[in-house]
Parts: structure tokens; sequence; C-alpha cells
């Protein structure tokens, strides 16, 4: 991977599709709890974002509501993709260029060989805006939700929508 891009980076891609942003600053946050704290009264849907891995050495990243209750074991199972554990943080800085805390659908601009496969929650596309650290976990964007597939698309990571109620 060449060097991870910088949130002014994603910013202009963003803006070379004609995606509008609303970005915010906050101290650094590791987890969903810190971020509710922190976050303020940011309109739209706030998610966790799952680095994984199978046993095949695939990369996932699974983007749900951030108060899912995810079983790793029987999503694998659903999906058809073999038992699933949390990627490293050096693997996650290897293929998203991300550290732990700013893992988002946002990373995947750093995966310019397309080896992360992304699943989205089906339960994010209910509501009209989505919220996301752009590479750093001390800001936070919201962004519609369909323009977070338009760029998911952009970024040649189709996603996939998967019901996890």
């Amino acid at each position: 991977m060449t060097d991870p891009k910088t949130p002014q980076q994603l910013f202009d891609f963003l803006d070379d599709l004609g995606i509008e942003t609303e970005t915010v600053e906050h101290p650094p946050v590791f987890t969903v709890e810190q971020a509710k704290e922190l976050r303020g009264t940011m309109p739209g849907a706030h998610s966790k974002n799952l680095f994984l891995r199978n046993k095949k050495s695939q990369m996932f990243l699974m983007v749900a509501l951030e108060d899912r209750r995810i079983d790793l074991k029987g999503l694998g199972d659903r999906l058809g993709i073999g038992r699933l554990s949390f990627g490293s943080p050096e693997r996650l800085m290897t293929y998203l260029g991300v550290i732990p805390g700013a893992v988002s659908p946002f990373a995947v601009i750093n995966d310019d060989s397309n080896e992360v496969q992304v699943f989205v929650d089906r339960g994010l596309l209910d509501s009209d805006r989505l919220n996301f650290h752009p590479l750093d976990n001390a800001q936070t964007t919201g962004i519609a939700t369909a323009d977070l597939i338009r760029f998911l698309e952009a970024s040649r990571h189709e996603p996939q929508i998967v019901d996890l109620e």
C-alpha cells in the first residue's frame, strides 16, 4: 500500500464526486461509548465498524448500527465466509491505513488493491444521514446515506447489504 491518505485527501475525493459532508472535531475516541459521550447532537445514525478476517486471510469491513449486537461466529456462517476474527492493528494499517478507533467505510479509500470486502447493515439504510470517522478518530463526518454508497462504489468497494437484525 502507498502512504495512507489524509482526511483532506478523503474530503477532496468526496468533493470530486460532488458529495457534501459536514465534519466536527472532538477529542480522539476509541469506542462507541466514548463517541456517544463526545459527539454531541449530530443528526443521523452512528455506527460501529469492525475490521475482520477469516482463516483464509480474507479481509472484511462490517459497518453496522452502533448498538447492534454482532455474533462473529454466526455472522461468518450466515455470510458463508467461515469463522471470523478481528484483524490485528498491523493488518488494519496495512489494508485500510488507519489505527484502531478510526475504522470506518471511508478507510477503503486506502485499499487500492481492493482486498477488503464491505458489508453494510441494512438498518443503517433506514437513516437519511450517517456519521463516520474520516480516517481520524478525532473527527466525525456526516454524509447522506445514498452518498456513502456512491463513495463505496467509486472506490471499487460495492457494499453487500446484510440484515443483522
